[in-house]
């Protein structure tokens, strides 16, 4: 059975607010690495998209188990807990993908961070979620 996210915590998840995920991989050494993330839905998929290259690009392709949290933008002692796997990783729409996360986040409907890189989406199927 699918794990979805509750509807007391529907509205972190929603294209309308701007909460931020903290994506935790796991390093080659198995040690934790964290990093604040965009992210978005999409048929019941988190959507994380990255540079080629960067670590936890590296992470999520070589150890596909990932945790998220992600915290009210209004309360952050109200917060969803994701844990789950990458279960696909495509360049394509990638691109498309980074400038629609930035008019989400920043109001700019084109990424400015944009260096030439290769965009990656990462699909994130959840396994468990926990709220508080």
């Amino acid at each position: 059975m699918p794990v979805t996210v509750p509807s007391s915590h529907k509205d972190l998840v929603s294209d309308e607010t701007r909460a931020f995920a903290i994506l935790a991989t796991l390093m080659k050494d198995g040690s934790p690495q964290a990093t604040p993330v965009w992210f978005d839905m999409e048929r019941g998929r988190f959507r994380i998209n990255t540079a080629r290259g960067r670590v936890k690009e590296k992470n999520m392709k070589t150890r596909r188990r990932i945790a998220l949290a992600i915290l009210d933008p209004d309360d952050p002692y109200r917060y969803m807990q994701v844990r789950g796997r990458v279960v696909e990783i495509t360049e394509a729409g990638a691109r498309d993908h980074i400038d629609s996360l930035s008019g989400k986040y920043t109001g700019n409907a084109e990424y400015q961070n944009y260096r030439g890189e290769t965009r990656v989406i990462f699909y994130i199927q959840p396994d468990s979620i926990s709220t508080h």
